[in-house]
């Protein structure tokens, strides 16, 4: 499918040119403690650092819809989780982080208000989070079940999906910290342009490293330093053009050797959250 070329929003892939993405700036209002966010954390150089990363993407040719900050919700920052935007319109999340639950409706009600129809909304016992989904290929929504996204929400996004003619291929993680620590599907693999995608192999799950495999897909192995720095969460602004963010040399460096561009932004305070550049975006048009 192809969008047409005055269709606002519509996304099934991770690498085609973004050309409209949502972010939120951050809250001086919340208990970002209580979230599991590092401490001491400093509420004026997140908000520049997260400025600096808006005016990036407007650089890279980005529309960029900047919405209100959500005060008491300090992880709201991070975009990509409540909603998920597909060819026809957004689907809204429910989350199983107590500190996020009042994301979804937010984000989902002002996507709707930008001009992105609902066309699906996860209902209980069903718990999701975007950073759990990727686009393995046009038609495959690649879908992690973790500790955050659940076997009912593998179960609605199938009944949701299928009418578009998009597929489920589900991936289980490992327990790795456990259910107080967030481990995304997206912790470990990030797509960087269609024949390339960076992996943290020891994480990741062998069926994940095989499908990748049997599209053609280059794994780029993000080394164990760069882990914790999030050197795995990188967002493809178009084919093999990627941002990342500072302390990952060594990631940046191999992404430069297989000729990707590279665009470093400073993340020293929003690493604290454990988001990098993905987290922070809800795309809405990728064509």
């Amino acid at each position: 499918m192809t969008t047409a070329p005055d269709q606002a929003y519509g996304v099934r892939s991770m690498v085609a040119p973004l050309r409209r993405v949502a972010v939120r700036p951050p809250s001086r209002r919340g208990d970002y403690p209580a979230a599991h966010w590092a401490e001491p954390l400093d509420l004026d150089l997140l908000e520049r650092q997260h400025a600096s990363f808006v005016r990036l993407l407007g650089t890279l040719g980005c529309a960029v819809e900047v919405l209100a900050p959500a005060d008491d919700m300090p992880d709201a920052i991070f975009t990509y989780d409540p909603a998920f935007v597909i060819p026809t319109g957004v689907i809204e999340f429910r989350g199983a982080k107590v500190a996020r639950q009042g994301e979804p409706p937010l984000l989902s009600t002002q996507l709707q208000d930008l001009g992105v129809p609902l066309v699906g909304r996860l209902t209980a016992p069903a718990t999701a989070d975007g950073g759990d989904m990727f686009w393995l290929d046009d038609a495959t929504l690649a879908v992690g079940r973790t500790y955050r996204t659940n076997q009912a929400a593998h179960d609605q996004l199938r009944a949701i999906l299928a009418p578009i003619g998009v597929r489920v291929e589900s991936f289980d993680m490992p327990h790795d910290l456990g259910p107080e620590f967030c481990l995304h599907l997206m912790s470990v693999v990030s797509p960087v342009r269609e024949n390339l995608a960076v992996v943290f192999e020891r994480l990741a799950p062998v069926a994940l490293i095989q499908a990748l495999a049997e599209r053609g897909i280059e794994i780029v192995p993000v080394p164990e330093e760069d882990y914790l720095s999030l050197g795995c969460n990188v967002l493809a602004v178009s084919p093999g053009v990627v941002v990342i963010a500072a302390g990952n040399d060594a990631t940046a460096k191999a992404l430069r050797d297989h000729g990707v561009e590279v665009h470093v932004y400073e993340a020293s305070e929003i690493n604290k959250g454990e988001g990098g550049p993905t987290c922070l975006t809800r795309p809405i048009l990728r064509a």
